[in-house]
């Protein structure tokens, strides 16, 4: 038997049924022991496969237990548990416990990434739900400077699904983790319009919050046709707009690009400039920042950005990787366990 401390002979005894109904292993009962991988190990495995890819995992796992197991080992563990906490996570109540018990103000956050499949490449959707208490005050002025605490709680999913599959599942995952009211939720995200349509449609009178970092990278794009690329006249144009967009939202802004497009001569730059106005124009709604930030609360969505990067695209786009569909999403649903701190909590009510 493969243990955390390596394999170990285990001798035992098997009984079977003289009605022929089938035979068992007592001691495997007691022990918690299923099949050729022990509970602590099967845990190991799961942990360094959502880490690295399936061949990594096995060479790590020797330098850094002592533990030879081969990477088709390590394969049919993580997609054993990463079926079954897929499941989990939809049904058991001990899923969303930690989460409803947390303290501060829910938020929701989503995003997709490319993954390449068996059948192309396709976008693989992921959702944060969290909890924050609130941060000190800032000012429009030192917004970058502002600390916020880091969620309490935190639960991610993802999954191969079209956008309207997608959204569907958000009311639902808000019920699971206690969240009843809706009014109560901000959501954040950066301009695409299936976020904010599944928004309108499932997650009625939530409170909707265009990401900043995105809404600051189409000013720069703006700039860099207006002014130059890079250029001092450039920066000065993006911080300006930005300052009336954090304070006074994107109407405010809206009103000064009126006025600015009047004194363009340039085709190429009123093109820019309204392409600019049409990202901005749906979400007039989408952007109080000024008192976003003077109650403490966030206006970035890098909680979903930071899973679509460093979590499922570290893990899933690999080079030379190609996946079936139910293989990547229940690596997708792995990896979601490790960043959503869920991870103890499936162990815990897997064993007991």
């Amino acid at each position: 038997m493969l243990t955390i401390s390596g394999v170990v002979q285990l001798q035992r005894r098997y009984l079977r049924c003289p009605a022929g109904c089938g035979g068992t292993f007592p001691l495997d009962e007691r022990l918690g022991v299923k099949g050729y991988v022990s509970w602590s190990a099967q845990r190991l495995l799961s942990l360094a496969a959502g880490s690295w890819s399936y061949d990594q995992a096995a060479e790590h796992l020797h330098e850094f237990c002592g533990l030879r197991v081969s990477d088709t080992t390590i394969r049919a563990i993580a997609q054993q548990h990463g079926g079954q906490m897929r499941r989990w996570q939809h049904q058991e109540p001990a899923a969303g416990a930690a989460f409803r018990q947390a303290e501060g103000e829910a938020e929701f956050a989503t995003d997709g990434t490319s993954v390449n499949t068996t059948h192309g490449w396709r976008e693989m959707r992921v959702g944060v739900f969290a909890k924050r208490k609130r941060g000190k005050p800032q000012s429009v002025a030192r917004w970058e400077e502002r600390h916020l605490p880091a969620p309490a709680a935190r639960v991610a999913f993802a999954g191969l699904v079209r956008a309207d599959s997608f959204g569907g599942q958000w009311r639902q995952w808000a019920s699971r983790l206690g969240l009843k009211q809706t009014q109560e939720l901000t959501v954040l995200a950066d301009g695409a319009r299936w976020i904010w349509k599944q928004m309108d449609r499932h997650l009625p009178g939530a409170q909707g919050v265009l990401d900043i970092y995105h809404a600051s990278a189409h000013l720069h794009q703006t700039a860099a046709v207006l002014h130059g690329e890079r250029t001092p006249a450039a920066q000065r144009w993006v911080d300006a707009r930005r300052r009336r967009l954090l304070q006074g939202g994107a109407s405010s802004l809206l009103n000064v690009f009126a006025e600015e497009r009047k004194t363009l001569r340039s085709p190429r730059d009123r093109a820019s400039l309204d392409g600019l106005c049409d990202y901005l124009r749906p979400h007039w709604e989408h952007t109080p920042y000024r008192q976003r930030l003077v109650n403490g609360q966030t206006i970035g969505s890098g909680m979903v950005e930071g899973a679509c990067k460093t979590v499922i695209g570290r893990r899933l786009k690999q080079t030379g990787a190609r996946w079936r569909i139910r293989r990547v999403e229940r690596m997708a649903t792995l990896c979601c366990m490790l960043y959503g701190r869920q991870w103890d909590a499936y162990w815990s009510s897997q064993a007991a």
